[in-house]
């Protein structure tokens, strides 16, 4: 058995799996996989909970076999949250600064915070992130610290994400039903960027796109830290709906051609697909061409509506290192190209970063979620061991219901 202390356990309650993967951090602060549980999900949609009781279930399922696989007995989880609702935008605060000498302190820089994160939301929500930014002093911007410095006024860019409370708290209340605690709630952008992004990537600019199965998430970085987030309420699973529609099939044989015949470029393929008929059916011909101009359409679609999001973001031009592709959808062949085509920069599949352990989770794109969830519970356990977590810095008013 392992110190629990050491480790750290991310949960994805996604629309398509559900998947907890186990960390262990050692000594040296070096994060090792050692478990991964997975179990197919069936009370999520559009990356919400719909049945709370088939959620539970499968959260139950796959917290048991990353147990089981890991040798560990779970306490608690750093959970990923998603959803239409959820939203991210960039707030900046002044503080004035008062010492007789206008040195800047620390209480200054969590003042100036304070004020940026003092919105108006509306009633029903609550932040999820208040991810400090770049400060400016006296004008002078781009400075990532300014403790020590002289100055009269202190300015600090947040990015904010929020979203409804309810809805947020659904997929808290399954967790918490199974007796687990929630460490924090995470962004599922959010964590997907950490698993795969290097410093110097988020220091040069990079988009990373999480295609699942009912939402694609989004997070560019530049400057080292994030600029623009987003949430769309589309995924794999309108891939499928729209093959189920074009071609005349059940959405299960519709899902079947998908993963077997795919793919996100449209080709002038002469490759008939040959589908058993039903009862008292004849069996039929499909043209592959079809199939892919189908799944062309819908996948363009959503990486074009990325694409607008970013641009009106004013932060396009910084994506410097290219688009990075993760979840599910990243297994689409050829979608690094239609996405290079989209985004007219170079766009990859994504490989996690600064990670060890398990290679069969390492390597697969759909499981960058859950693995950004416990390198993001490693970055807390780190700062809390120097002294330097702050309070309320990550969960917002959501952590008073945690609590």
């Amino acid at each position: 058995m392992f110190d629990s202390s050491s480790i750290i356990v991310g949960l994805e309650i996604g629309t398509s799996k559900v998947c907890a993967v186990v960390g262990e951090l050692g000594g040296e602060g070096a994060l090792n996989i050692i478990g991964v549980g997975q179990a197919r999900s069936r009370g999520v949609r559009k990356g919400e909970i719909i049945d709370t009781a088939q959620a539970e279930e499968d959260v139950r399922n796959a917290i048991v076999e990353a147990e089981q696989m890991a040798d560990v007995e779970i306490r608690s989880v750093h959970l990923a949250v998603t959803g239409g609702h959820l939203r991210g935008f960039t707030n900046r605060g002044v503080h004035p600064v008062y010492a007789e000498d206008r040195e800047i302190c620390p209480e200054d820089l969590e003042d100036a915070v304070k004020n940026a994160k003092a919105i108006n939301l509306p009633a029903e929500n609550a932040v999820v992130h208040a991810i400090r930014q770049n400060f400016s002093v006296d004008g002078q911007d781009g400075i990532s610290d300014p403790t020590g410095m002289l100055g009269a006024r202190l300015e600090v860019e947040v990015h904010v994400v929020h979203g409804n409370l309810n809805r947020l708290q659904n997929p808290v209340r399954v967790v918490k039903g199974l007796q687990l605690e929630v460490d924090a709630v995470v962004f599922s952008g959010l964590a997907s960027s950490l698993s795969l992004l290097s410093a110097e990537q988020k220091e040069l600019g990079a988009l990373v796109i999480d295609l699942g199965g009912g939402t694609t998430e989004y997070a560019l970085y530049a400057d080292g830290v994030i600029k623009h987030t987003g949430v769309l309420a589309v995924g794999g699973d309108h891939i499928s709906n729209d093959l189920a529609y074009g071609l005349k099939v059940p959405l299960g044989r519709a899902e079947q051609l998908k993963l077997e015949h795919g793919g996100a470029i449209a080709e002038e393929s002469d490759v008939e697909l040959t589908l058993p008929g039903g009862v008292g059916m004849s069996p039929r011909l499909v043209h592959r061409r079809h199939l892919l101009r189908i799944m062309s359409m819908r996948v363009e679609e959503i990486l074009q509506l990325v694409a607008a999001d970013v641009q009106d973001s004013n932060h396009a031009d910084r994506v410097r290192t290219g688009v990075f592709l993760c979840g599910g959808g990243a297994r689409i062949p050829r979608i690094a190209e239609l996405a290079t085509q989209v985004f007219e920069i170079p766009a990859y599949v994504g490989r996690t970063s600064s990670i060890s352990g398990l290679r069969s989770a390492l390597d697969q794109p759909e499981f960058a979620t859950p693995i950004g969830l416990v390198k993001f519970g490693s970055f807390q356990q780190k700062r809390r061991a120097t002294g330097r977590a702050r309070a309320g810095g990550i969960l917002g008013p959501l952590g008073k219901w945690f609590r």
